[in-house]
C-alpha cells in the first residue's frame, strides 16, 4: 500500500489565496497558511556555525568541534533554531501526520533556500531526502524527509532521486541516544545504491531536524565515497548546544 501522497496536491488546495494562519487561526492574504506576525516570532536560527549551523553568540565564526573533525558534509542549512512553536509544528507533521503543517514548513524552508541561492549560496544538482527504515516507515506511513524534498524539489527546480539512497535494518529511534550512541547506532545502516549517479555531481540531502549530525555525517560519508563532489545538508531547525537554550 503506498501511503504516502502525491506532493500533498491531492490531499488539499494549498493555491488558496484567502485562509487562515497555522498557528493563530487569523486570515491571511497569502499563499502561504501563515500571518506575517507569526512569521516573525518564528525561532529564526540567527548567529551560527558556518559549517553545521550549530547557534553560536557571533556570526561568521566555525565551532570548536567542526574545527576540531571537519565533518564529510560541506554545509548546513536551517531556517529555525529548534524552539517553540518549530519544535510543536515538526512534532505534529512527523508523529501526528499534520500534512498542512509539514507542506508549510517545506515551502518556508524553500524560500529560505531561494534566499540563500541569490547571495551566492551553491545550488545543487540534486535532492535526496534521508531515508527510514521499511519498518519504521510502515509504523508511521510516510517519510517526512522524503515530503519535504517534494516539496523544495518543485519549489526550486532541482531534481529528487528517491531511490539512491536505502537505509537497511531496523536500529533504534535516535532521539534516545546520546552523540556516542547515535554514531554506533548508524554504522552500516545506509546504502548509496550501486545505480546511484553521484559521481561528480553536488548533492543536498533533506531531512527535518539536525541534532548531533551523526545521521548527516554518515550519509554524507557514504555520498563523498560514491563519487559526491559535495554534500550539503538542508533541515528546517537545529538543536543548541546541550544546555543553551
Amino acid at each position: 500500500m503506498h501511503c504516502q501522497p502525491n506532493a500533498f496536491i491531492k490531499v488539499y488546495n494549498w493555491l488558496k489565496i484567502k485562509q487562515s494562519c497555522l498557528l493563530c487561526d487569523e486570515q491571511v492574504d497569502t499563499s502561504l497558511p501563515l500571518c506575517s506576525d507569526c512569521d516573525a516570532e518564528l525561532p529564526w536560527l540567527g548567529p551560527h556555525c558556518q559549517v553545521c549551523a550549530l547557534p553560536l553568540a557571533v556570526e561568521g565564526l566555525t565551532c570548536g568541534s567542526c574545527l576540531k573533525r571537519p565533518p564529510a558534509f560541506t554545509r548546513v542549512e536551517a531556517p529555525w533554531r529548534y524552539g517553540f512553536p518549530v519544535d510543536a509544528l515538526i512534532n505534529r507533521f512527523k508523529h501526528q501526520g499534520h500534512w498542512p503543517i509539514g507542506r508549510l514548513l517545506g515551502d518556508l524552508l524553500a524560500r529560505h533556500l531561494a534566499h540563500g541561492f541569490s547571495e551566492g549560496l551553491p545550488k545543487p544538482d540534486v535532492l535526496l531526502a534521508v531515508p527510514l527504515s521499511p519498518k519504521r516507515q510502515r509504523q508511521r506511513g510516510f517519510n517526512q524527509a522524503q515530503m519535504l524534498a517534494e516539496v523544495l524539489s518543485k519549489a526550486l527546480q532541482i531534481p529528487l532521486q528517491s531511490a539512491w539512497l536505502e537505509r537497511v535494518g531496523d536500529t533504534a529511534a535516535q532521539q534516545k541516544l546520546d552523540a556516542a550512541a547515535r554514531r554506533r547506532n548508524l554504522r552500516g545502516a545506509f546504502v548509496v545504491q550501486p545505480g546511484a549517479q553521484v559521481r561528480g555531481r553536488h548533492v543536498a540531502l533533506v531531512d527535518d531536524v539536525l541534532t548531533t549530525g551523526a545521521t548527516a555525517q554518515q550519509l554524507a560519508r557514504q555520498l563523498i565515497r560514491a563519487g559526491a563532489s559535495r554534500v550539503d545538508i538542508y533541515c528546517l531547525a537545529r538543536t543548541p548546544a546541550p544546555g543553551d537554550h
